[in-house]
């Protein structure tokens, strides 16, 4: 059973992981309009009415306004709250389930790892929402997520918790993996995923780590690769046209991350 100041946290980390998605939202929307993000208050895009406070509450500003603009009753994106709901979300989880997943006791990557993956995090996020709405992985996104993930390797390496010739490995699968999507990017003329999807492959190599990186590869593409086809035949696409790939591949970049080890021994104990 949980206490309150269990609760407490949990609730508090929610609500600021959503103002962090409120604040995402704003610099999306404007880094693809052009605008300035950090300066001016939030606007309706729809009418360019000036927000008051009590409409930019995260997630409840939503539900008390019911999805529409107080001024022009114009519908508001959905994506708010989604992108909201998912970074409080990823908060939450990081406090509740994250211990499990950060293994490192050696100091100071005891805190700094967690930090590493909230990071991480927020910057695939970033990157999912982009893409999906329209269609373009920023390349300052691609890049921060690089040089933290290159950073972070490097580090082990230095702190003697991952072997040279691990990282070494990795490095080549990085290379090999982004050849790879060049290569079918090159001679498919772009058709099917975009070159932001290529140059986004280098900082999730570096994440996944040899051989796991394999394990994301082959399930960010059957999974892309059947929803595309289920697209094309609900009418949503068009076949040939490139779609919102990153997303898919941060799916299978998750999917490694968790099970990667777990599928290559059972695909070993196969053959």
């Amino acid at each position: 059973m949980f206490s309150p100041l269990i609760l407490i946290i949990g609730a508090t980390l929610f609500f600021f992981g959503a103002a962090i998605g409120s604040f995402l939202n704003l610099v999306i929307y404007r880094t693809q309009t052009g605008e300035q993000w950090v300066r001016g208050r939030s606007k309706c895009e729809s009418c360019s009415h000036q927000l008051s406070w009590f409409e930019n509450i995260p997630i409840f500003s939503f539900i008390l306004l019911r999805g529409k603009c107080r001024h022009c009753s114009a519908p508001l994106s959905i994506s708010h709250v989604v992108v909201e709901s998912m970074m409080g979300t990823l908060f939450l989880w990081w406090y509740a389930v994250g211990f499990l997943f950060f293994q490192l006791s050696q100091q100071p990557f005891t805190i700094l790892q967690p930090l590493f993956w909230l990071l991480v995090g927020i910057l695939l996020l970033i990157i999912v929402v982009f893409d999906y709405k329209y269609m373009l992985i920023p390349d300052s996104a691609t890049i921060a997520l690089l040089v933290l993930a290159l950073i972070y390797r490097v580090s082990l390496v230095l702190a003697g918790i991952m072997r040279p010739q691990d990282f070494f490995w990795t490095i080549a699968g990085m290379v090999l993996s982004v050849a790879f999507f060049y290569s079918l990017w090159y001679f498919t003329k772009g058709k099917g995923f975009g070159f932001g999807d290529v140059k986004l492959m280098a900082p999730l190599a570096l994440l996944m780590g040899w051989p796991s990186l394999w394990v994301g590869i082959f399930l960010s593409t059957i999974v892309g690769s059947v929803v595309g086809i289920l697209m094309v035949v609900l009418g949503k696409a068009a076949f040939g046209k490139p779609i919102p790939f990153g997303p898919f591949l941060i799916l299978g970049t998750v999917l490694s991350l968790i099970w990667g080890d777990a599928l290559i021994t059972f695909y070993v104990t196969l053959i």
